[in-house]
C-alpha cells in the first residue's frame, strides 16, 4: 500500500491542477461570459483621446467590462467610440463630439437618461502632440481642450436630478477657463489651489525624456539660470509658472507621495492603508460643510523641505479622493490621473481576475503604475459604480 505522505502529495497536486485549470484564461472568461449584463447610461468626457486607444478612459472602461455594465442598447461600452469630446481619426484628421454641440434642450434629454456622468480628463490636445511638430515636451497651442459651459450645464443636471458625478484631474487646470472653474467650485464645493505635481524618477535632463521642457525653463528662470538636481523627487507646478522641486535625501525622506487612506476609505471602499503614487496630480481643497475624504497625500519632507514648502503656501498633506455622498446627490474628485494606467483592457474579460492582481504588476517597482490601478482604481470605481446600480435597482423596484 503506498504511504500517506505519497497519498497526501497526490491529492495535493490534482488539487493544484484542479486550482490551475479553474483560474486558467478561458475558464474565467467563460464565467464572465455567462453573467448577465447589467444596464446603467454612464457619460463619459475625455477630451485627451491622442489615439483610438483611449488611454485617459481606458481604467473605466475595464471596469464597466468586467462588472459587464451595458448602454441602452444592451451593448457593453467600446473605448474608442462611448465617450464625449476629441475623436483622432487618420492623417491627423479629427473629430469634436464634445458636449459644446448641444443644445439646451439635448444636454437636458442626456441628463435625463444618463445614470452616472464621469469626467476623466479635459486636459484636452495640443498642436505640438497631435500635429507632431516641434517637441511635444514643450507647451503649444491647443487644438480642444478644457471644461466648457455646456460641461457644467450638464453636470449641474445631473445634480439637480438627485444622480452621481465622478470627476478628476486634469477638469479644474489649465486649460479651463477661470470662469468656468469658479462654476464647477461653486457647484460642487471644490477648489483648485492652482498646484499640480508630480513625481520624477529622476530630474537629470540628460537621461529623463519625461521632464517637460518648460518647467526646467520655468524654474531657470526663477533661479539664475540655475538646475542644480539629478536624484528623483517632486516637482510642483503652479498656474503663475512657479516651480518647487523637492529632492530625495535632501527636502523629502520619503521620494514618493503617499496616498494614506482612512478608516472609511479602506473599509467602504477597499482601498489598502497606504500606496505610493508616481504621475501627475493636483492639489484641490474641499469645502469641508459639503464634501469630506477617505484618503489623502502625505508628502513626507524634511524640516528643509517643510519650510519650501511653507515660504509657497504648499501643503505636506492635501485630499487624494474627496466626495459627497447623500440623498441629494453624489459626487466624486479624484485629485490625479486615476484613470491614466497602463492596463490591458483584455484582462476584464476574465472574471474574478482581481484576485490574482498581486501576479499582475511588479510590486517592488513602484513605478509601476498598474499596481495603482489594481488596488485603488479598480476597488474603488467597482464600489463606486455596483453601489450606484444598487441604487438604480432598488428605486426601480420601488416605483
Amino acid at each position: 500500500m503506498p504511504s500517506t505522505d505519497s497519498y497526501n502529495k497526490k491529492v495535493n497536486s490534482f488539487g493544484t491542477i484542479l486550482v490551475l485549470l479553474f483560474l486558467s484564461p478561458l475558464w474565467l472568461f467563460l464565467i464572465w461570459f455567462v453573467f448577465p449584463k447589467k444596464k446603467m447610461v454612464v457619460a463619459i468626457v475625455d477630451k485627451t483621446v491622442l489615439t483610438t486607444e483611449g488611454q485617459e478612459h481606458v481604467s473605466l472602461n475595464w471596469v464597466l467590462l468586467q462588472e459587464k455594465y451595458a448602454k441602452a442598447n444592451n451593448q457593453l461600452y467600446d473605448r474608442s467610440q462611448d465617450y464625449f469630446g476629441f475623436f483622432p481619426g487618420t492623417n491627423k484628421n479629427f473629430e469634436l463630439k464634445g458636449l459644446e454641440r448641444f443644445s439646451p434642450q439635448q444636454i437636458e434629454k442626456l441628463s435625463d437618461d444618463a445614470d452616472l456622468a464621469y469626467v476623466t480628463d479635459a486636459y484636452g490636445i495640443y498642436k505640438n502632440e497631435w500635429y507632431e511638430k516641434g517637441d511635444e515636451k514643450e507647451r503649444s497651442g491647443i487644438v480642444y481642450g478644457g471644461m466648457s459651459d455646456q460641461d457644467i450645464e450638464f453636470l449641474s443636471g445631473m445634480k439637480k436630478k438627485h444622480k452621481l458625478v465622478i470627476s478628476e484631474f486634469n477638469c479644474l487646470g489649465s486649460p479651463t477657463s477661470p470662469v468656468i472653474r469658479l462654476k464647477f467650485q461653486e457647484l460642487f464645493g471644490i477648489s483648485w489651489t492652482g498646484w499640480i505635481g508630480r513625481y520624477f524618477d529622476s530630474f537629470d535632463t540628460t537621461i529623463n525624456t519625461e521632464l517637460p521642457k518648460w518647467l526646467v525653463r520655468n524654474f531657470k528662470a526663477q533661479h539664475k539660470g540655475a538646475w542644480p538636481f539629478k536624484k528623483s523627487g517632486i516637482a510642483f507646478v503652479h498656474s503663475d509658472d512657479r516651480v518647487v522641486i523637492l529632492e530625495k535625501g535632501i527636502e523629502l525622506v520619503d521620494e514618493f507621495p503617499a496616498i494614506i487612506s482612512n478608516q472609511e476609505g479602506q473599509d467602504d471602499y477597499r482601498l489598502p492603508k497606504k500606496l505610493n503614487y508616481s504621475f501627475w496630480f493636483d492639489i484641490v481643497e474641499p469645502d469641508n460643510n459639503i464634501n469630506h475624504t477617505i484618503a489623502d497625500f502625505n508628502i513626507n519632507v524634511s524640516d528643509r523641505g517643510m519650510k519650501i514648502l511653507e515660504m509657497n503656501g504648499l501643503p505636506n498633506s492635501f485630499p487624494a479622493i474627496s466626495l459627497h455622498k447623500h440623498d441629494d446627490y453624489q459626487f466624486y474628485y479624484f485629485s490625479a490621473d486615476f484613470s491614466d494606467n497602463p492596463i490591458e483592457l483584455e484582462t476584464a474579460y476574465m472574471k474574478f481576475v482581481p484576485y490574482l492582481r498581486k501576479f499582475l504588476y511588479n510590486r517592488r517597482d513602484p513605478m509601476d503604475r498598474k499596481g495603482f490601478f489594481w488596488e485603488i482604481y479598480q476597488p474603488l470605481v467597482t464600489t463606486i459604480l455596483n453601489e450606484n446600480y444598487k441604487k438604480l435597482r432598488d428605486n426601480h423596484l420601488g416605483k
